[in-house]
């Protein structure tokens, strides 16, 4: 179930399946760097302005699912307006700068995005563009991201599925909210 926070920004209800922490795993493939299997975090929170702030860290995995190094991080801000169409300014920890726009679908929670403007410092890693795709399906996040470089044209080079993560605190919020249950817990499917 999708709640709304009574401090969430009027504006951002469109986008209020995305808040949260988010973790899971994908792949990535694209020429130059080998195929891996990745760990993600994500997370979208919002302070009562008009954006969701967006944080993301990723990790290479080995074959038992161990962290082996990082692979990369993201962080930015999402907003959109009264037509669903979202912006994004996203800064990744390769030296790059990312404007971001797209649209909410109508009457489903996916995002479809493309890149207006990328800008690199001199030692950044080449990259000319990219579009994304996340969608919330069955209480899950799932995204795909495409990429271009001077050398290679837009293609796939990573997607993932990650579940939202309960927090001690939310544990403690919904353990509240039962009330009290017999010892055999049953009457909770009832």
């Amino acid at each position: 179930m999708i709640e709304i926070p009574s401090d969430l920004h009027p504006d951002l209800v469109p986008l209020v399946f995305l808040l949260g922490t988010w973790e899971g795993v994908g792949v990535t493939d694209f020429p130059g760097a080998e195929k891996a299997n990745f760990g993600q975090s994500v997370t979208f929170s919002h302070d009562g302005r008009d954006f969701l702030e967006y944080v993301s860290h990723s990790w290479i995995l080995d074959a038992e699912g161990n962290k082996v190094k990082p692979l990369e991080s993201e962080s930015g801000y999402w907003r959109i307006d009264k037509d669903r169409k979202v912006e994004v300014v996203m800064v990744r920890d390769q030296g790059i700068a990312e404007i971001w726009y797209g649209e909410l679908a109508h009457q489903k929670p996916q995002i479809d995005l493309v890149t207006d403007a990328v800008a690199r410092t001199p030692g950044a890693t080449a990259h000319t563009g990219g579009k994304r795709l996340y969608g919330y399906v069955k209480s899950d996040l799932m995204w795909v991201g495409e990429k271009a470089t001077p050398e290679i044209e837009l293609r796939p080079y990573m997607s993932a599925h990650l579940k939202k993560v309960v927090t001690p605190e939310q544990v403690a919020e919904m353990a509240r909210g039962l009330g009290d249950l017999p010892d055999d817990g049953i009457a909770f499917f009832k």
